[in-house]
């Protein structure tokens, strides 16, 4: 089983909609009507997201169900990481044996062609404009509680309470008179309302700024930060098993040697390919072809798992598994109506024919 392991860095970025960069070449006299390309050979690119949870105990965690009903405050200081989505998406690299040369005759009207910065063919005597790429965003996100910031919310009394006991009661006893105090307002009950609606908003959201606070001290903050590493597989042949990544809770994702984490295996299937015993005829085939050559691809069937559980799976294109074909050169010789093609750049397919 031959294939190819790229592990890349984590995403520095976050979301952005990426696209692909495209050049024109026109074919004239000074290139000799030809223009280079190369056919692409199938990577696939596999995203992990993976989320960092940090959790940081209150003070009084101990008292958050006598003093405030709740049960599930956090009660230690803890990192700890969960593997969330895995997507896969099928990308073209060029293919250094793969190069060609579109050749038009000098009499062609202003024949030109749209190739990818790595030279890849996107579309001849057409317009191509490249889809956009979407990129997740690296994020953090606090649940529920905010970081904790005591030493702005302790009062007089707090700080003089002599015991933990002590001023968890009276953190308790400060956040029911801001409800009550918040409510008051809400109902038109309070002695001295703000005089208006701008005023009372803002009085309201430094209510709920201290309640948050004070309650914190009792539930902790459980903060969560969400990043994306990418993989890359190049398969040559069917893949049974294979490492991709190992997963830990208590390190994230970790090299396949390192046996700190648990194994995520890739199995990949070929479903439609050309055989082996093809290969013969298929070499002589493609020393034969002129024109404009493009692929063909295979199919294969992809799965990602970590302890019997999916994490990905669906059905991809590989070109590895597959042929080539040509276009006439004679499509290319009508100068009042030249033909237009579209392909597939990140398989070398051909997408679309419009005479």
């Amino acid at each position: 089983m031959k294939h190819l392991l790229i592990i890349t860095s984590l995403l520095l970025s976050g979301t952005i909609m990426a696209q692909t960069k495209v050049i024109k070449q026109t074919a004239v006299k000074s290139n000799n009507y030809g223009i280079t390309y190369s056919l692409p050979k199938t990577a696939l690119a596999i995203k992990a997201e993976v989320t960092k949870v940090t959790c940081e105990a209150g003070p009084y965690y101990k008292y958050a169900e006598k003093y405030l009903g709740v049960k599930d405050a956090v009660t230690e200081n803890k990192v700890y990481y969960e593997l969330g989505k895995v997507t896969l998406t099928n990308k073209g690299i060029p293919d250094p044996d793969q190069t060609y040369m579109v050749e038009f005759k000098a009499g062609t009207v202003a024949p030109y062609v749209y190739l990818t910065e790595e030279g890849l063919l996107c579309s001849i005597n057409a317009e191509y404009e490249p889809e956009e790429e979407v990129t997740p965003r690296n994020k953090q996100k606090t649940e529920e509680q905010s970081p904790i910031l005591p030493t702005s919310i302790y009062s007089e009394e707090l700080l003089m309470a002599g015991s933990t006991n002590k001023e968890a009661e009276i953190a308790a006893k400060q956040i029911y008179r801001i409800r009550e105090s918040r409510l008051n307002i809400l109902t038109g009950e309070a002695d001295n309302l703000p005089p208006d609606g701008e005023a009372m908003r803002l009085v309201i959201e430094q209510l709920e700024a201290q309640e948050k606070a004070l309650t914190d001290l009792f539930t902790g903050s459980i903060t969560r930060e969400t990043t994306y590493q990418d993989f890359e597989v190049i398969p040559y042949d069917n893949i049974e098993r294979d490492v991709l990544f190992r997963f830990s809770n208590r390190l994230g994702i970790l090299d396949p040697d390192d046996l700190g984490g648990v194994p995520v295996y890739i199995n990949l299937k070929a479903t439609e390919r050309v055989s082996m015993a093809d290969s013969k005829e298929i070499e002589k085939k493609q020393k034969a072809l002129k024109g404009v050559v493009y692929n063909l691809p295979g199919k294969a069937n992809v799965e990602i798992s970590m302890n019997k559980n999916t994490l990905f799976k669906g059905e991809v294109q590989v070109v590895q598994f597959g042929s080539r074909e040509g276009l006439a050169p004679v499509m290319f010789e009508d100068k009042k109506a030249p033909v237009k093609v579209f392909f597939y750049p990140e398989t070398g397919a051909l997408k679309q024919v419009i005479q």
